[in-house]
């Protein structure tokens, strides 16, 4: 098993619980001031709706949100130790009646919960924070990522955000969401993408 590291949740019921991440090989933490930057952004408008955080991680985002009262959050992660590590954070916050988690491929899985989402007739928050595509294997991420939230219905979907490396130009628009603003946190930026 690897080492472990921390973060805090910033704010909402759960403010200042300590959770888990695993160590940097498997996965990013998204940093404290980008975490808060996105809820701020978001405010109450994250108060009873869904979020769909796709690459979870260790669930700092999706966390985040049902600690400042999301209804549910949606968690994909298809790294072993970072989803072990996953429900354990969940388990520590006994957040389990309000998430949903699922082991695999963002990219696959992303079927699955539309058809939830739909057959709910819920629109959700959807998160992407792709593993850095510098990364051996990881080369088509993005463009993976770009085509999979094109093909999201915009009756589900309230926005899209993506978390990807600065230097890196995302298009103006993916299936029907135009992108309305990128915000820059050293190595990482925040972009959003609004019907």
């Amino acid at each position: 098993m690897q080492k472990v590291n921390n973060f805090k949740i910033i704010a909402g019921k759960f403010k200042g619980k300590v959770l888990n991440m695993p160590t940097f090989d498997s996965t990013r933490s998204s940093k404290a001031i980008l975490r808060e930057s996105y809820f701020n952004k978001l405010q109450f408008e994250i108060v009873d709706m869904p979020l769909v955080e796709m690459f979870a991680g260790s669930g700092s985002i999706g966390l985040e949100a049902l600690s400042r009262g999301a209804s549910d959050v949606y968690f994909i992660e298809k790294n072993r130790d970072a989803f072990k590590i996953l429900e354990q954070n969940i388990r520590i916050l006994d957040a389990g009646d309000s998430s949903h988690v699922y082991f695999g491929n963002s990219f696959e899985i992303i079927e699955d919960i539309k058809r939830v989402l739909k057959s709910k007739n819920q629109k959700a928050y959807f998160y992407a924070d792709p593993p850095f595509s510098i990364r051996d294997g990881e080369e088509e991420i993005y463009v993976n990522t770009f085509e999979t939230l094109s093909l999201l219905p915009s009756e589900i979907v309230e926005m899209i955000t993506i978390e990807h490396m600065s230097g890196l130009e995302l298009p103006q628009t993916i299936g029907d969401f135009i992108l309305s603003k990128t915000k820059k946190f050293g190595k990482s930026s925040l972009s959003y993408y609004d019907i």
